[in-house]
């Protein structure tokens, strides 16, 4: 029987192929504080960035964040599930530097392993509206690893024309990488 993925590709009729839009592109060649995209057409829906992420801090509690327009103003919220493998947590926070967006590998993980990360930022054009972050990440540690369903809010209405992304704790590392892109709507 064919894998799945080579029958989905098989698929046609109304099926939308193209509602995704590749924007850029950034991969670390050394250790930094911070990635940015910036200049973002004001042209889709909603955007999303792919990324792989892994810190220099030695904290269990290394989370990757999220700032628009560089606006680093207390004008963000956020609410977190986490879960370990043996239990979950909650928690949230009110009106804070930057979003949050996901759980990334910390330095003292299982050696070259990175988190994953999957932010959604909706309606971010739109000036009519507070801007809604939705993230869901995590990393595994052999066995000790970590998911996370995140969101967070911009409280402004301003359009979002850049992207800064960094951890909470530390820098990110060489090969960490993030893909910004555009969701047709």
């Amino acid at each position: 029987m064919p894998i799945l993925g080579i029958m989905a590709s098989a698929i046609s009729g109304n099926l939308v192929t193209n509602s995704y839009e590749s924007i850029a592109t950034t991969t670390l060649s050394s250790t930094q504080t911070t990635i940015a995209f910036t200049s973002i057409p004001a042209t889709f829906k909603h955007l999303q960035v792919r990324g792989i992420a892994r810190g220099t801090y030695s904290s269990t509690n290394l989370n990757l964040c999220i700032q628009f327009n560089s606006d680093t103003t207390n004008s963000y919220t956020y609410h977190q599930l986490l879960g370990d493998g043996s239990s979950a947590t909650a928690s949230g926070g009110v009106v804070q530097a930057f979003g949050f967006a996901g759980r990334i590998a910390q330095a003292s993980a299982t050696a070259s392993a990175f988190g994953g990360s999957v932010i959604d930022v909706l309606d971010y054009a739109n000036t009519n509206k507070y801007k809604t972050i939705r993230a869901l990440g995590g990393y595994d540690a052999n066995g000790n690893g970590y998911s996370t369903l995140m969101s967070s809010v911009y409280i402004k209405t301003d359009a979002v024309t850049s992207i800064q992304i960094f951890g909470n704790l530390g820098d990110l590392v060489q090969y960490s990488s993030f893909a910004l892109y555009g969701i047709k709507g």
